[in-house]
């Protein structure tokens, strides 16, 4: 005997959405990391930059971006709070280090970003071509039954269309940094690229958040109530 079940909506999802804009919202707002983990991936950036422009000194500036990178995850480890954001600071400014040290240019302490983006705009163009569209893994992500069922919010025809629309955000985002970036890249204009880096960082994401919660006031997509063994909707629409 079958029964009709709706993983991808919980009790307390329901309780703040209606539709699929509002339950996006919902979950988005769990999912992304706020005013702290913004600072902590900029800080980096910032100690690199000013220690570079000050001294011309590129050891200096590597480790003077690693050493705020480890502060930060300190103040982490000792708050007892999550390490999420800062890790990935740690890593990301672990990585360009090694870039700008192996190759003697400060710039290429800015090519690791560059390629990630450049891996994302490819990447987020072909979720959306197959179908799959990467902001409904985030909104998956934010749903308390992911563990059991990961992709129960692809059986939404509503939702992936959303979703889709969203993702075409995403797509401008790397577009926008990597037009901006690579150009200062080639003209090795160190402290532009720093300045960018901020900017097109979080204050960037901010603007794309901005953008989608446009999109999702505007949409009023119910959603749909399907089974866990039914054939995706996204799939016949």
């Amino acid at each position: 005997m079958s029964r009709d079940v709706t993983p991808e909506v919980t009790p307390a999802d329901r309780a703040a959405a209606e539709t699929v804009e509002q339950l996006i919202r919902h979950r988005l707002s769990h999912a992304l990391g706020g005013w702290r983990g913004s600072i902590e991936t900029a800080l980096p950036t910032v100690a690199f930059i000013a220690i570079w422009s000050w001294r011309q000194d590129l050891k200096l500036a590597v480790w003077s971006a690693v050493g705020v990178a480890l502060v930060l995850a300190g103040a982490r480890i000792l708050q007892r709070s999550s390490l999420q954001h800062v890790l990935g600071a740690v890593f990301a400014t672990g990585i360009a280090a090694f870039f700008a040290m192996r190759s003697g240019k400060a710039e290429d302490a800015f090519l690791p970003g560059m390629l990630l983006s450049g891996a994302y705009l490819v990447g987020t163009l072909i979720s959306i071509l197959a179908r799959w569209p990467v902001v409904g893994f985030l909104v998956g992500a934010g749903d308390p039954r992911a563990a059991e069922d990961p992709f129960a919010w692809r059986r939404d025809s509503g939702m992936v269309r959303v979703c889709s629309r969203l993702t075409w955000v995403l797509v401008a985002l790397y577009a926008v940094r990597l037009s901006i970036q690579v150009p200062l890249y080639l003209a090795a204009q160190v402290e532009a690229l720093g300045v960018a880096k901020i900017v097109l960082g979080w204050p960037l994401w901010i603007a794309g958040v901005a953008v989608m919660g446009w999109l999702l006031m505007r949409g009023s997509t119910p959603q749909q109530v399907v089974a866990p063994d039914t054939q995706p909707a996204a799939d016949d629409d």
